[in-house]
Parts: structure tokens; C-alpha cells; sequence
């Protein structure tokens, strides 16, 4: 499964030359990420108050072609990892009006509790994990 989200680069987002700064992906990456938790029926927000965070342990990004002010853009997000106590996400930014990919990346993250301490997530939620799994597998 992958889930699509679509956003304009704000003003904001970019530097002196109406290009987005590189640091912003990431931040769409985030955006795509819960947009794709929200997809499957599971919000991050729930995740917390069942006491599950996801803290980022690895991080990557290409730059291909530079977002601008204005454009329209797609964060393409699909899981691509599921085991064990980590789950991997990857990510491609396309501008929406001609479908030129931007970006391609990706996030890592290890199901903790609040106190930081890896948590058996398939265990504890196994029809969320299922439906992550199955996201993999209809690819």
C-alpha cells in the first residue's frame, strides 16, 4: 500500500531563492508518515496514549530535483520493513503538475514505550502489525 498525500510548499519552506530548504523533507516525511498511520485506521496520536512512540534511529534522503515555492507536491509513503521491534518507511516527493520526482528517503524507527524500552508490538497490536504487514506484501 502506498499512501499519498499532497501539500504546497509554503513560502516559509524555502530560502532567498524560492527553493525549499533540504532539512523541510524530512518534515514531509513526518507529514507523510502519520497521513499513512491515519490511512490504515491508526493515528499517532493513539499510539501515544496507548503508550507506543516511534523515535526516528535512522534517517536518509536524495535530492533530485528541487521542490519551489508554490509547487504542489505528492509524499508518496509506503513501509517497506516490519520486524521485529523496528519498522522502516520510504518516501518519494513528486511535483504534482508535471510528476517529476523531487526526492526519494527514507525513516527507520524502533516501537518504544515512553520510558524509551523496545515494546513487542505485533504482540500488543497485532491487528495493527497485520495490517502493516499486509501494506508490505500488496505492494
Amino acid at each position: 500500500m502506498v499512501n499519498e498525500t499532497v501539500i504546497r510548499v509554503r513560502y516559509g519552506e524555502t530560502d532567498q531563492m524560492g527553493v525549499v530548504y533540504h532539512a523541510n523533507y524530512f518534515a514531509w516525511f513526518d507529514i507523510g508518515r502519520t497521513e499513512f498511520f491515519r490511512g490504515i485506521g491508526m493515528e499517532y496520536k493513539t499510539l501515544e496514549e496507548k503508550d507506543v512512540l516511534l523515535p526516528v534511529i535512522d534517517v536518509g534522503c536524495k535530492y533530485i530535483v528541487s521542490a519551489k515555492y508554490d509547487d504542489e507536491i505528492i509524499i508518496r509513503t509506503r513501509v517497506t520493513e516490519l520486524k521485529g521491534v523496528r519498522l522502516k518507511f520510504n518516501y518519494e516527493i513528486v511535483r504534482k503538475n508535471d510528476m517529476t520526482k523531487l526526492a526519494e528517503g527514507y525513516t527507520a524507527h524502533a516501537f518504544v514505550n515512553s520510558e524509551l524500552k523496545p515494546i513487542n508490538f505485533k504482540k500488543k497490536f497485532k491487528n495493527i502489525w497485520e495490517m502493516l504487514k499486509k501494506s508490505i506484501e500488496n505492494y
